[in-house]
Formats: structure tokens, C-alpha cells, sequence
């Protein structure tokens, strides 16, 4: 008995590990899944009562649902930036959708490390399917030059506004689809129609299946960005602008405005597609090897078509604002995550995170080292209940359309705004007592103010293509 005892210890001694040692845990595959401005009040999980989203339901009762979650930004280009980079609006790269400026404005540089670098380089196959917006096939910014080993969907943002697309990319070779613009009417009255035969959805569902399929022998990291429920852009009298769907599903019947039925359907038919993935998931054996997470990049548009209110739905929440404003309701969005027997099924969490948080946490799960000086806390003892959960004193976003703008939230309770200019007065509100962000107390709180105003000078640097000083509108996608 007593040598039995002893066994161990000499083995130590000796630099061999007992054979009763647990091997270390595999590093798990990671999906991402970013909705394109699906508002914080738009799933049924997160109170909605008319559109359908039995799916998502479904995923956050058996994983973690956040209710105090924020994008990198309120639109989407510098949002894909936080995320990528784990660095706020103050450090990121891109901070605005460049619209008119030089097109590098909105590309990644060689020097930024995505956390799609971080990930490759700790041995992972990493894709990207769908939108991208951070550099296209010319600029250092395209996907394979910032992490992935391949792609396939829209580089362009404004042409991923367009759900019957006449082309996609795959790896820097555009993919021709049949969805050519075709003339229509007398010669005196010519125009042009868009042959609607390929849903740009459903192709980026089937590309993220089977990059699934085709990598499951090995860790992997999937971004799927996809691109509703996100209203079509071109503002053209002949091709249309608003919510483009197949069909309208269940709410073809309903006493609704045609773009409500059609944006309804867009978000149920999402729900669906995130639905395929995790069957997919489960028939490979995959399902307790895999985080999947799912958020969305922004709030709600108000780009829906004609007759479009975006109140129908009740989009933010109880939040005020929507894409493009500082408030929650342009940047608190609905955030999920379930990996089976590692993250407690119900769980309902009030942690404050945002995007940039994403960079830590995976990297600590895939045991990789992430850069330094970021942005970013892992996420890691909140989802798996293990060690104490870091938190943020404060976060930080910049705005540059009509004129600039900065917010910034300070622990997690104290909203902190400044709009259009750098010297505009600062507006103070308590989310705990006013989630709707109308009292502004400013006046009643001058120690805050004054912590505020610090954030707002300190806490950022200037790079060449977003200054607060030279800040200028720019074009709205």
C-alpha cells in the first residue's frame, strides 16, 4: 500500500506523468455567425412578438444569451473592424463607412493582425463566407491577405446590399450568377429589370455547409457575415430599393405593408439558414466540439422600401435610436452563444462586452497569444463559468457622418454622448433608470462629465483617414 502511495510522487521525480493524467482539452471549432442590421428587439429571444424566430429561440435557451452587448460601431465597415482587430473605435483602422474618401480608408493594412491571423496561425483553417466590406481584391485588406484561407461572398459592402447580385467572389476570382440586368420598355422609355433567379442568401448558407463539411477533420474558424436582414440600397426607379426576399414565407397572408411582410420574412428565412447550420453541426458529430455565436453587426435600418416604418416591428428594443445613432439602439445588439456541455444551457448574462472582446476570447480557447495593447477581455469565465470575468471601466465609439460624434459607456451604467462636433456640449444618462436615454443629467453629474470628457480626448488616436478635426459626411450605405 505504501509503494502504491509513492508511485506518483516518483513518477514526478522522475519528469513522467502518471498514466491516470487527463490530456488537455481539444481547442474547439469556432463559428461566428454576423446578421447585417438586425436590431437588438428583432428575435423572439429578445422580446419580439411578430416575426418568427423558433431557431434562435431554440439556440439561446440551450447556450448564453448577453443583454448588455454592443457592436464595434453603429454601421457595419468599422463595426467588421473591432471585431477583426479587437481594438474600439478609437484604435481600429477603419472607423466609418468611407462612402466618397479614398477607398483605403475603408481597407485593413498589412500591419493590422485579425483575429483570423491569430487563429491560422495557431493551426486552424479559418473562412470567411459573406460580407466582408475591409478591403476588396486590389487593396491590402482583401480577406487572404488579412487571415483567411478562403473566401467566398460580397467584398464590396454597397454591392452586398444587393440580395440578387450578378456576381460573387471566391478567392479573388469573380463567380458570374444569373442575375444579369436585362432591358425592359420602348426605346422612348427604356430602362432596365434584374433577372431575380439566384438569392445571394441561399448560396452563402450553402458555402458555409460545406466549409463545415469540407474542414471538420480539424479545428477551424468560420465568420459567416451574412447579409440580412439588410435592406437593398440601389436607389434606382427600375430595379427597386428595399427588402428583398424570395418569398414571404408565413406572412404572405397578413394585414401588414408589403415591406413588412418582406422584412419579416427575411429575418424568419436567416433563423432558418442558422437552423441548417446547426443540424449540420450535429450530423457530423460536431455539435460539443463547436462555440457557434451569433450577433448582429449594427442596429435596425430605416431603409425598407416604400411605405417602411421601422416602428412596426419595434426593432431596439426599449432602446432609443437606430443604425447610425450612439444610443443602445444603434449599438446594443442581440448576442448568443452555445457550445453543448461547456456553456450552461438558460443562461442569461448582464455582463457588458462588445466586439472587441471577441479577439481575446477566442484566441484564449485556441490557445493562441493575441496581440498586445488591445481592446479586448476575454470572455472566457462568463461563458464557461470558470475564474473571475474581467470588465471593461469603460468603452468607447466615434461616429463620422455628419459631422462627428463620440459615446462612450462608463461602468456600464453611465452613457456618455457628444454629437456632429468635437465641442459640442456633453449629454450624460443613467441606462440603469433610463434605457431610452431621454433625461439628460449632465448638469447633475460634473465628476462624470469631467471622466467622460478624458475619455474623449485620451482614449483614441488619430490615423490618416478618420481625425475628429477633418472629419467630413459621408455617403450613406
Amino acid at each position: 500500500m505504501r509503494l502504491i502511495r509513492l508511485l506518483p510522487l516518483l513518477a514526478a521525480s522522475l519528469g513522467v506523468a502518471p498514466a491516470t493524467s487527463a490530456a488537455p482539452a481539444p481547442v474547439p471549432n469556432i463559428i461566428f455567425i454576423l446578421a447585417d442590421d438586425l436590431g437588438y428587439g428583432e428575435l423572439g429571444c429578445y422580446g419580439q412578438r411578430l416575426i418568427q424566430t423558433p431557431r434562435l429561440d431554440r439556440f439561446a435557451a440551450e447556450g448564453a444569451r448577453f443583454t448588455q452587448f454592443y457592436a464595434g460601431s453603429t454601421v457595419c465597415a468599422p463595426s467588421r473592424s473591432v471585431l477583426m482587430t479587437g481594438q474600439h473605435l478609437g484604435r481600429t483602422r477603419v472607423r466609418g463607412n468611407a462612402g466618397g474618401r479614398q477607398g483605403l480608408a475603408q481597407s485593413l493594412q498589412a500591419g493590422d493582425v485579425t483575429v483570423a491571423r491569430v487563429l491560422r496561425d495557431a493551426g486552424y483553417a479559418t473562412g470567411l463566407v459573406g460580407k466582408w466590406g475591409l478591403g476588396e481584391v486590389d487593396q491590402p485588406g482583401e480577406p487572404r491577405r488579412q487571415g483567411f484561407d478562403s473566401y467566398f461572398g460580397y467584398l464590396n459592402q454597397t454591392h452586398a446590399h444587393n440580395h440578387y447580385p450578378s456576381f460573387l467572389w471566391r478567392d479573388g476570382v469573380k463567380v458570374p450568377l444569373a442575375n444579369d440586368l436585362v432591358p425592359v420598355g420602348s426605346a422612348e422609355g427604356a430602362g432596365y429589370s434584374r433577372n431575380r433567379v439566384v438569392y445571394g442568401g441561399d448560396l452563402l448558407t450553402a458555402e458555409a455547409l460545406a466549409f463545415v463539411e469540407r474542414h471538420r477533420a480539424r479545428p477551424f474558424f468560420l465568420f459567416w457575415s451574412l447579409v440580412t436582414p439588410h435592406a437593398n440600397n440601389e436607389r434606382s426607379k427600375e430595379l427597386g430599393e428595399g427588402n428583398e426576399v424570395p418569398d414571404q414565407g408565413s406572412y404572405a397572408g397578413r394585414d401588414w405593408p408589403e415591406s413588412a411582410r418582406n422584412h419579416a420574412a427575411m429575418i424568419t428565412r436567416m433563423d432558418r439558414d442558422v437552423g441548417a447550420l446547426l443540424d449540420r453541426l450535429q450530423a457530423l458529430g460536431l455539435d460539443e466540439r463547436t462555440l457557434v455565436m451569433f450577433s448582429s453587426d449594427n442596429g435596425p435600418h430605416r431603409e425598407g422600401g416604400p411605405g417602411y416604418d421601422p416602428a412596426f416591428f419595434q426593432p431596439s428594443g426599449p432602446f432609443s435610436g437606430l443604425k447610425r445613432s450612439l444610443t443602445d439602439g444603434g449599438i446594443r445588439v442581440p448576442f448568443l452563444a452555445r457550445w453543448p456541455g461547456r456553456i450552461r444551457a438558460g443562461t442569461v448574462s448582464d455582463h457588458v462586452g462588445y466586439f472587441g472582446d471577441l479577439m481575446a476570447t477566442w484566441a484564449e480557447l485556441a490557445g493562441a497569444r493575441p496581440p498586445a495593447n488591445l481592446n479586448s477581455l476575454s470572455l472566457v469565465p462568463k461563458l464557461l463559468g470558470r475564474g473571475e470575468q474581467a470588465r471593461h471601466p469603460h468603452l468607447y465609439w466615434e461616429f463620422y457622418e455628419q459631422g462627428v460624434s463620440q459615446a462612450a459607456l462608463l461602468d456600464g451604467r453611465w452613457k456618455a454622448l457628444r454629437l456632429r462636433t468635437p465641442t459640442a456640449p456633453l449629454q450624460l444618462f443613467d441606462l440603469q433608470t433610463d434605457p431610452a436615454e431621454a433625461r439628460d443629467l449632465a448638469a447633475s453629474r460634473p465628476d462624470l462629465v469631467a471622466r467622460a470628457e478624458k475619455i474623449f480626448r485620451e482614449d483614441r488616436v488619430d490615423n490618416e483617414h478618420w481625425k475628429l478635426a477633418a472629419a467630413a459626411p459621408a455617403r450613406k450605405k
